[in-house]
């Protein structure tokens, strides 16, 4: 470690959590023998360290083996684990279901997952109180109502109620912080807590964990693969490569000035609110024609009135041959909803959508079968799109088998694929799971393309992964745009992703198109009030990143 590291590893004040020399092994038979391998690095009381580094490079096991939720087959091997000056690396179960909640908790990337559904956000937040605390039902209740308080969540009763399905992505998330925050540890681990939301719920998120860290003095140690949020949030930064620490010191040191190689990797394939100075070709073909498109749902619940949710209203969109429309806004803006009509996936309300000059609005299944092949969708999670059961080449040549396209034309068609996303046509024998995040999009991307579409539509494909990984496949969908002259309809919440890829743009916001145009002018001269809040939103805008990676 440079001088500036060690001084960092020493930390000032009082240590909520250290971690000496840390080595944690992996199963025999991986690529390499350790997951985690001599890491040091301190949090203090009120301080936020950053753990940033790619899928794989030993974040969140570090944050487990804190915990003690380290499978047997990755076991300590060396090092030490410390909390407030406790040694905890080997302290029995009984221990670590004392310390959990009480004096270390841990905040989870997807809420929905971390939370039960059959219980009410109350009854959940009640069992960490249940579980270590003697007060009375009224206390209890009292406690959790406050504490929802505290988390700036509105109607404190009707949340209390309310089940995690029927509150937003953000709120959920404030639970979350509510069950870790309800007994005033000493230190939460945030793992990736605002990866999955948009840029204002984001920077909520990211505002009231620094309120809370402000007002209880928590020591935070926040994992993430969001420079933007480490530039925002960070007071140091660790950065982990393939389990080691190649790099740890305050956050302007560290961003600003790197000192190792991945670092400035790292930093060089953060992406950028300037927009691409790409000129469109206005002439052409019109390959998506949306017109007054609308979709509205009608809940009709036996004990509850007829209740109208207008999902899209009245959404006018154009995408030309070799063009790429990015549509951003928050969740909820109708985003997801308008790309769903366009694949028929769901049926539109009212409105045309007009497909190489064909209405596809409301064709019925039969007469909408041929064209299917002309638009295909890829979406968020690559895992959840592959079959684990089938080989990703039988995932590929399914569609153009489907067609009539003859097996063995298919699979070379495959190959062929393979190559053009930047893999090896060998690993069409592979299953799903024996790759990386990034290697599954890039598969899900080859699928769509063995349609040979002529629209394709990208639902939030780069959003989990991280930023290194996410700059390859943004590059790799420039590539193929321009390679095969596609049309592309590009869905997101990552507003410098949007900026980076996009021609045109359009804004949503309750289900309406606020703000059209070239990406340039919508990006430079926001005219909406929404629009202009978003762009304010979005994590790290102001600050200025190390420019000298060479």
């Amino acid at each position: 470690m440079t001088a500036s590291q060690t001084e960092a590893v020493s930390g000032n004040g009082e240590l909520v959590l250290e971690v000496r020399g840390l080595a944690i092994a992996l199963p025999p038979g991986s690529d390499r023998p350790h997951a985690v391998s001599n890491v040091s690095f301190t949090v203090g009381r009120g301080e936020i360290v950053c753990l940033v580094g790619e899928s794989g490079s030993g974040k969140s096991v570090i944050a487990q083996g804190v915990m003690g939720l380290l499978p047997k087959t990755l076991p300590v091997t060396g090092g030490g684990i410390f909390l407030a000056g406790e040694d905890i690396t080997h302290a029995p179960l009984s221990r670590l279901r004392e310390l959990r909640a009480t004096r270390m908790s841990m905040v989870f990337q997807e809420p929905m997952t971390a939370l039960n559904p059959v219980m009410s956000c109350g009854e959940q937040i009640d069992e960490v109180l249940s579980e270590h605390t003697t007060l009375s039902d009224d206390e209890r209740r009292a406690k959790i109502l406050e504490t929802i308080r505290e988390v700036h969540l509105p109607e404190p009763e009707r949340i209390y109620a309310s089940y995690p399905h029927q509150l937003s992505g953000g709120q959920r998330q404030r639970i979350v912080i509510a069950m870790a925050l309800i007994l005033d540890p000493a230190l939460i681990i945030a793992d990736e807590p605002t990866t999955a939301l948009d840029v204002t719920t984001q920077a909520q998120i990211l505002q009231l964990i620094r309120d809370l860290q402000a007002s209880h003095g928590t020591g935070v140690l926040f994992i993430t693969h969001d420079f933007g949020v480490v530039a925002e949030i960070a007071q140091r930064v660790a950065v982990l490569r393939l389990g080691e620490l190649v790099e740890f010191g305050p956050r302007d040191e560290v961003l600003k000035r790197p000192q190792h190689d991945y670092t400035k990797m790292l930093i060089r394939a953060v992406p950028t609110l300037a927009p691409i100075d790409r000129v469109a070709d206005n002439e052409a073909p019109v390959v998506l024609d949306i017109k007054h498109l609308s979709k509205t749902y009608i809940d009709r619940g036996w004990l509850t009135k007829r209740r109208e949710v207008h999902a899209a209203t009245d959404v006018t969109l154009q995408i030309r041959r070799g063009q790429t429309l990015g549509i951003v806004g928050e969740s909820g803006s109708g985003k997801s909803t308008v790309a769903r009509c366009v694949v028929r996936l769901i049926d539109p309300t009212a409105g045309e959508i007009r497909l190489g000059g064909e209405d596809i609005a409301a064709l019925s299944a039969g007469r909408l079968r041929p064209l299917r092949r002309k638009v295909q969708i890829v979406f968020q999670d690559p895992y959840r799109s592959l079959n684990p059961r089938r080989r990703v080449g039988e995932a590929i040549i399914e569609g153009p088998l489907n067609y009539g396209i003859g097996r063995s034309e298919a699979i070379e068609r495959a190959r062929k694929l393979m190559q053009l996303v930047r893999m090896d046509p060998s690993s069409l024998e592979r299953y799903p799971h024996q790759f990386s995040g990034g290697q599954r999009q890039r598969i899900c991307i080859a699928r769509a393309l063995a349609m040979e579409p002529e629209l394709l539509i990208a639902d939030e494909a780069v959003s989990a992964l991280d930023v290194s990984v996410q700059a390859q496949v943004l590059a790799l969908l420039e590539e193929i745009r321009g390679r095969l002259n596609l049309a592309m309809l590009f869905i997101t919440h990552d507003l410098r992703v949007a900026a980076q890829i996009c021609d045109h743009v359009a804004v949503m916001s309750q289900g309406r198109v606020v703000e059209y145009g070239p990406a340039a002018g919508v990006f430079l001269r926001p005219q909406h009030d929404y629009t202009r809040a978003l762009f304010a939103a979005a994590p790290g805008r102001n600050f200025a990143f190390s420019t000298d990676l060479h």
